[in-house]
Formats: structure tokens, C-alpha cells, sequence
């Protein structure tokens, strides 16, 4: 299997990760996992389409490509979302992780996490985290238990159930 190249995103990058968002929702749909981002296309909702803009907007932004198709997205910070209780130590947060239709089971998520445990050790971080949908049949919390993160806090942000991840980097 090859491996995407994984280049820095920018702002310019706001449509690409809306076409993401977009491709996820109908994915969601069709699995029966609406509860985690709703029916709706992103790009439908115009506080959706500039909450976008902001994420393209900033540093951490990285974007996978094969043969310079986005194939994926990544946002990483050490600023985490407010609903989620301050690591006991200085840690990398993922606030995004998207693989574009069509190139599901690429590896494009495990690329970019890797890519994230790389920034991690760059940093001199120990620890990665990560939030995600605990809805559904479980199934977003498994990947990431399969990608070595171990479940910790779980949380409920007004009737969506979240899961709180961390992995030890080296």
C-alpha cells in the first residue's frame, strides 16, 4: 500500500477540507451514524462553511495527498477544545482527523497519525490526544484503540457522547 505524501494545509485549503467534511457526513448517513455530525452537507450551512475556514486557517493543518489528490486531513495543537479537561502534562491535541471519500481504507488516517506522533516527539511532547464520537455502535473509538491510543475521560457536550483518547509518544 502506498503511503500519502503529507504536505503543511493553509487557508487556501478551506474547500478542499469542506468537500471532506461533505463526503463524511454522507458516509456517516449511509453507515447510520448521523448522531455525529448530522444529515446535512457542511459546505449547506454557511456557520459550518466559516467554522471550516477557520480550521484551514490554522498552523497545525496538515493535508494528505496521493499523487497531489487530497486524500486526507489532519489538525493538531497544543490549545484543546474547551470541553475536554487539561491534560496533567504538555500534550499534542488532534482537533481534526478526515479521510476524503474514496480513499477509505488507504491508511490515510494511520499516516497522519503518524505524522502527529512526529510532530509530537519534534515538540518534546509525551502525549497525544484526541476526542471523538463514543455514539453509535463504538466503532470510532475502536479505530483509534487499533491506531495504540487508550480510551480516557468520557464526556457528554449537550447529547453528543464523547470519548477523550491519549497515547504515550517516544
Amino acid at each position: 500500500m502506498n503511503t500519502p505524501a503529507i504536505r503543511a494545509g493553509s487557508a487556501a485549503d478551506a474547500g478542499t477540507l469542506l468537500r471532506m467534511f461533505d463526503d463524511a457526513v454522507a458516509w456517516l448517513v449511509r453507515r447510520g451514524s448521523a448522531g455525529q455530525w448530522g444529515t446535512e452537507p457542511w459546505s449547506a450551512d454557511p456557520a459550518k462553511v466559516e467554522r471550516v475556514r477557520g480550521l484551514a486557517a490554522q498552523p497545525g493543518l496538515w493535508i494528505a495527498e496521493f499523487d497531489g489528490e487530497p486524500a486526507g486531513a489532519l489538525l493538531v495543537s497544543t490549545e484543546r477544545p474547551e470541553y475536554v479537561p487539561q491534560a496533567a502534562e504538555p500534550d499534542l491535541y488532534v482537533n481534526l482527523l478526515l479521510t476524503a471519500g474514496g480513499h477509505g481504507g488507504r491508511g490515510v488516517g494511520g499516516a497522519l497519525l503518524d505524522h502527529a506522533r512526529d510532530l509530537a516527539r519534534a515538540r518534546g511532547l509525551g502525549l497525544l490526544r484526541v476526542d471523538c464520537w463514543a455514539g453509535g455502535d463504538g466503532s470510532l473509538v475502536r479505530y483509534y484503540t487499533r491506531q495504540g491510543f487508550t480510551p480516557a475521560e468520557r464526556f457528554d457536550r449537550r447529547g453528543w457522547p464523547g470519548q477523550v483518547l491519549e497515547q504515550r509518544v517516544r
